[in-house]
This record gives C-alpha cells, sequence and structure tokens, in this order.
C-alpha cells in the first residue's frame, strides 16, 4: 500500500511566520438551524447540510432507498451556521480576517451582527477584513452567522430575472434541478445520469480567523510553475534546454516594499538539498509577490507516469524575506520535473511517409515521449465532499494502479480535485487530466459572470499547478461536439452568436487564466475536440479552434462513443477511429452486496420501483417536471443486452436472482468495454496512430445501476479485472470484422522498445478438449511453427508503441452453417490464443517477460454449448490466496465471490478469466473491510457464466 504519512507531510498548507493567532474554525462549536422547520442541531466544519441533519438523526442515510427524492425539501429550504468564536480579542495593533477555502455555495456571511458579505462560488477562496466590526463588537464571543440560500430556488430567481440570458431548445443539459448554468457550483449536485441530485451546501472546506499584526503575512495560495527554457503552452518543448522555476505567493496582508524570495530544493528520496538561492525579477504588488530562476536542465531526476519510470519528487520551500533579511513568510510544496504536453500538431509529411494519416495529432508526450494513455474518467467519489478522505482516496488510486491504469480524466461539472488527491496521484504516478467545472451547457457571458469565472480559475491553477501529475487543463466537458452541436441541430441561424459566446468564456476568460500563471501546462476549450486550426502565439488569445473545418481523408481530435443498442454491440465498423477516445461505456448493476446497503429486503428485485428509480439513464427528455427518469429503458438495455449475448439467468430463489442478473449486465458491460480497448489499442499500429483511451467511468458516486468499473464501497466490477488485463503492457487482441467475417488477431505493445515472442494459437470445446480447426493465415510479420490443423506457434515482433498483425481466420470457412462435425460446430468452439515475449520497460535496462492469453467465441454464450465445467475453490492458508480448478471443461467469465455479505468488502487480483480444463489457478487477493466477520475465506465461492443456465 502507499503511505500516506508521506504525503501529509509534504503537502503544501497556509502558512505565516510569528503571526500572532491563527484559529481552525473547525475547533469552534457549530449551530445548523432552520427556525421556519423548527431545526437547530449541531454543526461541523467542513460539512454540508445533509451531513449535519443526519449526524443528529433528523434525517435518515441520504443514501438509503428512495431518499434522493424524499429530502428534496432539505434542498429547497435556506440554512443557517452560527457559531461564537472563543478567544478572539480586539487589538489595535493588528488585523482579523476571514478566510474560506469553500462556500456552498450562495452565502450571506455576517460577523458581530454586522454585514460581511455575500458569496457566490463554491470553488473560490473568500478573505474578508473585519478589524472594524471587531473592534466596534461588545460581545465577548462574537458570533459568526452564515445564511445559505436555496441553491435550486436562488437559481431560478437567476434565471428570471428581466432580460436574463436563454438558449435554443434541447442545448442545456438537464436534470432533477433546473438552471444549474447559472451557478458557479458543482453541477452534478443537480443531478446526472449516473448520479442523485442533493443540491447539498454548507461550509464544505477549511475556514479560519486571523490575526495578523501589521508585518506579519498569512500565506493563502501559492503558484510553483516549472518548465523548460522558452515552452510555450500547448507546444512540445526541447527536452536538453534548462529549467525555469517560477514562484508566486499570495498572501493576506501587504508585503513590504523591497522583499526578496529564497528557495531551497530538497531531492525527498535522499532528504539532501540539492539547490538553492534567491529569485530574480521580483515584483510585488496586490498581495502577490513573484520571482523566477534558471535551474540546471539535467541535475534532476525526472518524474514519470506508472509504468513508465520513478515518480521522483521534491520539496521546494519558498520564503519571503523582508529588506532586514528576515523571514516573514514561507511556503513548502511538493512537485516533480517533468514536461507534459498534449500534442495538437500538424502530422508532417515525413510521418504520413511512415503510415500515419494526414491530419492533426492528439496524444500526450511525457518528458518528450508520446505514450498509450490507458485509464478512465473520474467522477466525484460522494455526492457530499466532506465525507471523502484522503485514505478513501488512496485506496480507490490504489486500485488505480492495480489496474495498470496511468491517466484518469477528472470529468468536468463536478468539483475541482483536493490537494491531497494530486499528492497521491504525485506519488502513485497517475496523471490527471483536469477539467473547469463547466459541462453539458452553455453558460451565461455577462460581465459579472465572467469575472466569477476569471478568479475561481485563476485561484484553481495557482493552487494546482506545481503537481507534475497535472495532465491538462480542459475548459469543459462536451461542449464543442455535443452544445454547439445542438445548438446547430435546433437553430442553425444562431450558432454563431452561440459560439462567439463559447469563446467569450472558454477561450477570452479560461485560455488567458492558464496561459497567464503556467508555462508548463496544455490548455484547450473543450473535453472533446478536433483540436486547433491553429496556434499563434503572436495573438492575444492564440488558439483558433478546428470546430468542423475538417479535410476528408484526414484524422483530428479524440472521440467518445455511446452506443445502447445492443445488436451494434461489438460491431467494430461502429468504433470511431480517431486518435484517442476518451470516453465510451455501457452502464451495468452493482453487486448484491452493495444493494444490500441502500434498499429494503422487498426491493431486492432487477425491476423494483428503487432499483429503477437509481436508473438515471436515460433523462426523460431532460428534466422532467415530475423529477422521474425513464428508467424502463435503462434497465431494458441491460435486459436485452444479456439475452442477447450470454445465458439470462432464470433462478427460483428471487435473491440469488437478483444477485445472477447484477453480474450479468456486469460481464456484458466488461466483454463490450474489452471490445473497444482492444480495438483503440490496435490503433496504435494503424494510420490513425490512436495513442489513449480512457473509459467512462472509474468509480461510483452511489450504489446504483452506472457506468463504474469500481463500485460505491470499493469492490472491483467485473469491468475493473477486464480492464486491468486488457491494458497489460502487451497484450493479445483478436478482432472481429462483422462484414468480412474475419477474425483478426494482433499483438499490441505500448514499451518504447520492440518486442518479440512466440503465440500459441488453437480451439478448444466446451468439454476442453482440442479441436482440430485451421487457426488461418498468417500475417507476413510472423513466422509460423507447426503450420496445419491444431494449434500452431507464431513468433513475431512489434515494434515500439506499435501493434502488428499476427494471424486472419475466416470464420465463415471455419465453421460453415450446415457443418456436422465436432469442430464445425460454432456454438462448441473457444478461439485461445497464449503470447509469451521479451522486452524492456521504459527507462530500465531489464530484459522482462511479459505473458498474455486471450479468446473468442464465433457465437455468442447465449447460443454457445456450454456444459458444466467442474469448478472448485479453496482457500490455501500457507499461500494465502485462492486456488481455483476447472475439472471437467473450458470455464468462461470465472468469478470469485465473497458472497452476498454486504460488511465484507474485497478484490481479487485475477476476476473474469478464462479457465481450460485442468488448469489451477491461484488468486491472490485485498480486503477493504471484513466488518470484524469470521470465516468468510471458507465461504468464499466460484462460478461462470455456465451457472447463469441453471435454474434453482
Amino acid at each position: 500500500m502507499w503511505g500516506f504519512g508521506a504525503i501529509a507531510a509534504a503537502a503544501a498548507i497556509p502558512a505565516c511566520v510569528g503571526a500572532r493567532s491563527v484559529l481552525d474554525l473547525s475547533s469552534q462549536r457549530w449551530t445548523l438551524s432552520n427556525s421556519a422547520l423548527n431545526i437547530s442541531v449541531r454543526g461541523k466544519v467542513p460539512s454540508q447540510v445533509h451531513l449535519d441533519l443526519h449526524a443528529a438523526q433528523v434525517i435518515g442515510d441520504p443514501y438509503y432507498g428512495q431518499n434522493d427524492f424524499n429530502l428534496r425539501w432539505v434542498a429547497w429550504n435556506d440554512w443557517n451556521y452560527t457559531a461564537r468564536i472563543d478567544g478572539l480579542k480586539p487589538s489595535n495593533t493588528s488585523s482579523t480576517f476571514l478566510l474560506f477555502n469553500g462556500l456552498d455555495t450562495f452565502a450571506d456571511i455576517s460577523f458581530c451582527g454586522q454585514h460581511v458579505a455575500y458569496t457566490d462560488n463554491q470553488f473560490r477562496q473568500y478573505w474578508f477584513n473585519v478589524s472594524d466590526i471587531l473592534a466596534a463588537c461588545n460581545a465577548s464571543r462574537p458570533e459568526l452567522h452564515i445564511l445559505f440560500p436555496s441553491v435550486p430556488a436562488t437559481a431560478n430567481g437567476i434565471a428570471n430575472l428581466p432580460n436574463q440570458e436563454t438558449w435554443p431548445p434541447y442545448v442545456q443539459g438537464l436534470f432533477e434541478f433546473s438552471n444549474r448554468q447559472f451557478v458557479r457550483k458543482e453541477q452534478s449536485d443537480f443531478g446526472w445520469d449516473w448520479g442523485p441530485a442533493f443540491v447539498p451546501t454548507g461550509i464544505w472546506q477549511k475556514a479560519w480567523v486571523l490575526q495578523l499584526a501589521p508585518q506579519e503575512l498569512h500565506v493563502r495560495n501559492s503558484l510553483v510553475d516549472i518548465y523548460r527554457q522558452g515552452q510555450l503552452n500547448n507546444l512540445p518543448p526541447g527536452q536538453s534546454a534548462n529549467w525555469v522555476l517560477n514562484a508566486s505567493i499570495d498572501v493576506i496582508n501587504a508585503v513590504p516594499s523591497g522583499a526578496s524570495m529564497t528557495y531551497t530544493i530538497t531531492d525527498l528520496a535522499t532528504k539532501q538539498t540539492v539547490n538553492s538561492g534567491t529569485f530574480a525579477n521580483i515584483t510585488n504588488g496586490h498581495g502577490v509577490i513573484t520571482g523566477t530562476t534558471t535551474l540546471d536542465g539535467s541535475a534532476y531526476k525526472l518524474w514519470w507516469p506508472s509504468g513508465l519510470g520513478a515518480q521522483n519528487l521534491y520539496n521546494i520551500t519558498v520564503d519571503i524575506v523582508s529588506p532586514t533579511s528576515s523571514k516573514i513568510a514561507s511556503v513548502t510544496k511538493r512537485t516533480g520535473f517533468r514536461t507534459i504536453v498534449l500534442n495538437m500538431g500538424v502530422v508532417t509529411d515525413e510521418e504520413i511517409a511512415q503510415g500515419i494519416a494526414p491530419g492533426n495529432h492528439w496524444h500526450f508526450e511525457i518528458n518528450g515521449h508520446p505514450f498509450y494513455a490507458k485509464g478512465s474518467n473520474f467522477i466525484p467519489p460522494d455526492a457530499f465532499w466532506p465525507r471523502v478522505t484522503p485514505e478513501r482516496m488512496e485506496r480507490l488510486f490504489t486500485s488505480v494502479i492495480e489496474g495498470n491504469q496511468n491517466m484518469l480524466r477528472v470529468w468536468a461539472s463536478g468539483a475541482y480535485s483536493p490537494d491531497f488527491m494530486y499528492d497521491l496521484a504525485d506519488e502513485m504516478g497517475i496523471l490527471l487530466w483536469s477539467e473547469f467545472e463547466f459541462g453539458d451547457a452553455l453558460y451565461p457571458v455577462d460581465a459579472g459572470f465572467l469575472e466569477n469565472c476569471r478568479l475561481e480559475a485563476d485561484y484553481q491553477v495557482r493552487r494546482i499547478n506545481h503537481h507534475p501529475s497535472l495532465a491538462v487543463w480542459a475548459g469543459g466537458n462536451e461542449l464543442e461536439n455535443l452544445e454547439l452541436y445542438l445548438v446547430n441541430y435546433s437553430a442553425p441561424d444562431q450558432l454563431g452568436r452561440y459560439r462567439a459566446e463559447y469563446e467569450t468564456l472558454f477561450l477570452n476568460t479560461l485560455l488567458p487564466a492558464v496561459y497567464g500563471n503556467s508555462h508548463s501546462i496544455t490548455y484547450m476549450p473543450s473535453s472533446t475536440n478536433n483540436g486547433y486550426l491553429s496556434i499563434n502565439f503572436s495573438n492575444p488569445i492564440p488558439i483558433v479552434e478546428r470546430y468542423n473545418n475538417l479535410t476528408a481523408g484526414s484524422v483530428y481530435g479524440d472521440t467518445d462513443y455511446y452506443n445502447y443498442n445492443y445488436q451494434a454491440a461489438f460491431n467494430l465498423s461502429m468504433y470511431p477511429a480517431g486518435r484517442f477516445s476518451n470516453e465510451f461505456g455501457f452502464h451495468s448493476m452493482p453487486s448484491l452486496a452493495s444493494w444490500r446497503n441502500v434498499l429494503d429486503a422487498d426491493e431486492m428485485r432487477f425491476n423494483s420501483t428503487t432499483v429503477m428509480l437509481r436508473n438515471h439513464h436515460p433523462p426523460s427528455g431532460g428534466l422532467n417536471t415530475t423529477n422521474f427518469y425513464n428508467s424502463s429503458i435503462g434497465q431494458g438495455e441491460m435486459t436485452l443486452a444479456v439475452q442477447a449475448y450470454y445465458p439470462s439467468p432464470n433462478m427460483t430463489d428471487p435473491i440469488a436472482n437478483f444477485s445472477a442478473w447484477a453480474l450479468a449486465t456486469q460481464i456484458f458491460q466488461a466483454d463490450f468495454y474489452k471490445s473497444q480497448i482492444q480495438f483503440y489499442r490496435v490503433g496504435s499500429g494503424k494510420p490513425n496512430r490512436h495513442l489513449g483511451s480512457l473509459y467512462w467511468q472509474l468509480e461510483d458516486i452511489w450504489q446504483a445501476p452506472t457506468w463504474a468499473g469500481i463500485e460505491y464501497e470499493g469492490r472491483w466490477k467485473v469491468l475493473h479485472n477486464t480492464a486491468k488485463d486488457i491494458y497489460q503492457p502487451v497484450i493479445l487482441a483478436p478482432l472481429w470484422n462483422v462484414t468480412s467475417g474475419m477474425l483478426n488477431l494482433h499483438a499490441v505493445s505500448d514499451l518504447w522498445t520492440p518486442v518479440t515472442g512466440a503465440v500459441t494459437v488453437g480451439w478448444v470445446d466446451w468439454s476442453g478438449n482440442t479441436l482440430d480447426t485451421s487457426t488461418g493465415a498468417a500475417s507476413e510479420s510472423v513466422s509460423v511453427v507447426g503450420d496445419g490443423d491444431g494449434a500452431r506457434t507464431l513468433s513475431f515482433t512489434v515494434g515500439a508503441l506499435n501493434s502488428t498483425l499476427l494471424t486472419a481466420l475466416d470464420i465463415a470457412s471455419l465453421f460453415p452453417s450446415n457443418g456436422t462435425t465436432a469442430q464445425q460446430n460454432a456454438s462448441n468452439a473457444v478461439f485461445v490464443a497464449s503470447v509469451t515475449a521479451t522486452g524492456t520497460p521504459v527507462n530500465t535496462n531489464v530484459t522482462r517477460t511479459y505473458t498474455h492469453t486471450n479468446y473468442w467465441t464465433p457465437t455468442p454464450l447465449a447460443k454457445a454449448a456450454l456444459v458444466d465445467p467442474g469448478l472448485s475453490v479453496r482457500y490455501d492458508a500457507a499461500g494465502d490466496d485462492f486456488v481455483v480448478n476447472a475439472a471437467k471443461g473450458t470455464s468462461m467469465w470465472t468469478w470469485l465471490s465473497a458472497g452476498m455479505e454486504d460488511d465484507v468488502v474485497l478484490n481479487f487480483e485475477d476476476n473474469g478469466f478464462l479457465l481450460l480444463k485442468g488448469e489451477q489457478k491461484s488468486v491472490k487477493y485485498t480486503v477493504i473491510g471484513d466488518g470484524g466477520r469470521e470465516g468468510w475465506r471458507q465461504r468464499v465461492t466460484v462460478g461462470s457464466i455456465w451457472n447463469h443456465t441453471l435454474a434453482e
């Protein structure tokens, strides 16, 4: 496990030197109240109203049953947080400030009975000088009072203001609550197709009262930017240039004129100081002091993502020094030396001659090297962020690393990730594609709204920029490929106007916030896009978007792909052949053990009221005034998919049947994602030069039918195990072309040097017998051993970051429709391919052996002649693992389970696998929590897709 203690020690915290008082408002006694509802309970900071009401037993668990509907009254009411501040005295020699790192969202702040300010942005940091109010306050314990008006009511009021902006029909993505586009709050709080709509409110992040003498400073935020000399955003930098270190410190109180800045750089691996000095080019004003220095370009170990090298980290301590040489403020940031760029440049003639399709690139480069981005999309892990702890995120990120992922897209329309999340990503080597919190909507462009967004972006960029895990900034989610597309669909005559408004916010406002604070990071205005048409840093706004200015035969941009027509699943011709895939997926059910936490016993059915209400796919024409979704469509999509491709569970015990159906939906989801990931990875060797796939989505926000691969409690669905397998560095990928009937087997490698190996290919039946079916014609790039009927071995070499075709099989000729012999019976055949290859992992000189087995069936498993594989499982105490055996036949989607107990949460390192007759497999596991339950290891069971053919 990853040691969180080291992370906490290195995290940057607000600091002042010699300050008289820094009072953490978490230590004060808070009251949450609503007089109209006669509610007055204990409150907390940080917290939110729902959490405090639940702690006081005013409401039940918000996640239980239908509480996402039953608790709407909380969101529609106003709430007060009040505390009398202990130990705070007026002073003629100091100034008093309130500092809030997060107020969610509309907040009317009073201190000692006097109005202080009204705030309207969940994502900004606010600070206020209350010295005069405190001086006039007669109370021995001054009262701090914050009124949080109802967000939905306030949003509706803003929307109904005279001359308020409107948009064409169908453009704004609507869920339970409307008008979210007017509110700078977590957009998914208003509802989403994978989550509830609680619209929480409260003091959701840390807050302080500061008392500072005139020469004392408090660091409220800071920026560290490390980049190569001459580097420009969005463009690949030279890798031999010196480093530039730019530091900028935001303080409360004025920095004295003539102050200087010094730095000390410490290697965290050796604990040795590797450099120190004084910054040059000091600028000082408006509470910000900035300086730069140049560092030796080869003197620092580089930071790399997981699987590509070591995560070398340094502490950089920046001191503000007074004109009399005394240290008056200090901040330490843990950081790393790396360059990361999203290369969207033109494909050169030389690259076209090498076989790359013309157009523009769309891939990431780390320290000058293109690499294959393997990962998923991260959504808010909870509807209530104060419940998201570093320990919980460490467990989730451990699953990311164990799943062979190196990148997460931190989806827009949630909340900006906390510092501890980036700290964990820095330590573990997870690149975080980060986005400003705008999505699936167009937004106002009045001066006040734009300034609010500018200040939000400026604060967040400065807070986050020092993290080497930061991969890119995107303006928002699905803005060009969806919102502008919908404008063109519903009001094409107004496209020019709304495109200009889009550029006003996402190019003219957010881009300068990135470029004005960082030379080290790429910015793009929308998550899915066709890249830029041109980039010219002589212009005030360097980027001109391409939009749909496309040239036939050329390839541009990244793609997303969703198709809920089960008949189109696994059809390769439907998958987009772009440069990068940032979203794709299909929803599935969580396990029975997860459902037990939130459902009554009589609701444990696939189509029960509560289960269906939790399926938010698709929304009923956007917002439905009765707050219900077309849940029957979502449940129906999963049902049809299972029935088409797998044996449908039909067990007499309703709970067992519910559990089996949940697992069956997970198997379809995993199978569908596997098909796509294989296709995209093979694209690394195709003309489109595909270099990244991030599936939707990593984890759940609650217990519901969603696109997640990890359930809310931390259990891996079948998807996460399957993605772990197919995200290995060297894999075999069988791709079946529905139109041609050909099965093409590819070897794929994301290593940076060639890989050589041997692949054994052959056929078995469900009883485990080897079939004498021809394994097809080998590609010219491989040599064949044992050519003829039956299994054979193919020797091959696959180039760096590439794929190669190994063999092609004409399935129609192998299994004619009138075939009568066993080896011609498609329903009784499984194609199995296994590779053993050698290669050199990135940034090492050590040769490593890679193995992978993949399979394919010529008919859906729903029509296969399945037999009982004779599975058994036993716990081996000596090895502390589970040993699985298939005694009678071929076992597909072999699944280990801890049973239906909701208090045992564990993950098996391998699950959902193929097991051939006579094979024995040892499987390790990780326990997340067992609730103190004894003997669960002896109750672990194993099953396969064959079990779904049984009626109990």
